[in-house]
């Protein structure tokens, strides 16, 4: 080829920085995850996120373990919870209730105990293995579901991608998650129109206003559109509803089974 049709080739699209992918996720996620799709993926781009978001979720916890109000209800409701299991034990006679209350008295011993710096090294070790093996897990499931019943032409770390970069969505929400239960005085997990109105999410009210997310929708529909992009998928209404059927349909398993354990709650 001569050097006159090189320069009549149109300049090659540059490949995005990771700081440019951040910011397109949110400010234009259909032209990002499209010039993603152009390059080799990058592990840094579903790494980096993660753990981003992780550290945000361990700080957050130490934040409002720190918060004496927030600490107690804390112990309240892990409390309630194993003396509820406890108490199913003695009425099924597994357990007497001497046994019980002795067990229950550790318990609350233990709890304290792990409040100290062991116990903040533990709790920060856990989130970090357990959300790291909880996101592939999701994301495997994500990808299995669209290469097979979709035929989507795709790899497994496309998926990675797609719902890595989202977690700089989430961390925007854990923040003021942290900032509303600081300010609020309660605990909570999102902010949701239940969680905005103190309405119990243990209610089929509760838990229809506990989806009414606008982060939870804004990363189900980026995650959709990424998946749409990166998979070269024409059709992109098929992604959308499967990734907020899945979200929905997981949300009411869950909800009917803490319905029906509990105990359950306390690791929901």
């Amino acid at each position: 080829m001569s050097e006159f049709e090189d320069l009549q080739q149109p300049d090659q699209e540059p490949e995005l920085s990771h700081s440019d992918k951040l910011v397109g996720v949110f400010s234009e996620p259909g032209k990002t995850f499209e010039s993603i799709a152009k390059f080799p993926i990058k592990t840094i781009d579903w790494v980096l996120p993660v753990l981003a978001m992780l550290v945000v979720v361990i700080i957050s916890q130490f934040i409002m373990a720190g918060n004496p109000q927030l600490k107690a209800e804390m112990k309240q409701k892990q409390m309630e919870g194993i003396e509820k299991r406890f108490e199913d034990a003695v009425e099924k006679g597994t357990m007497t209730k001497e046994q019980a209350d002795e067990q229950l008295q550790t318990a609350e011993d233990q709890m304290d105990k792990m409040s100290g710096t062991i116990g903040k090294v533990f709790t920060a070790i856990s989130i970090l293995v357990f959300g790291f093996i909880l996101y592939l897990v999701i994301a495997g499931f994500y990808f299995l579901f669209a290469k097979f019943i979709f035929k989507a032409d795709g790899t497994y770390k496309h998926v990675l991608v797609t719902t890595g970069l989202t977690s700089y969505i989430g961390i925007i929400s854990m923040i003021l998650v942290t900032i509303f239960s600081l300010f609020s005085g309660k605990l909570s997990r999102d902010v949701s129109v239940a969680t905005l109105f103190a309405v119990d999410a243990k209610t089929f009210v509760g838990f229809l206003l506990s989806k009414l997310d606008i982060f939870s929708i804004w990363i189900y529909f980026v995650i959709a559109l990424g998946m749409t992009k990166l998979f070269n998928a024409g059709d992109s209404k098929k992604y959308y509803y499967f990734i907020f059927g899945a979200w929905i349909i997981w949300s009411l398993l869950v909800f009917v089974l803490i319905r029906s354990v509990p105990f359950l709650e306390n690791f929901a």
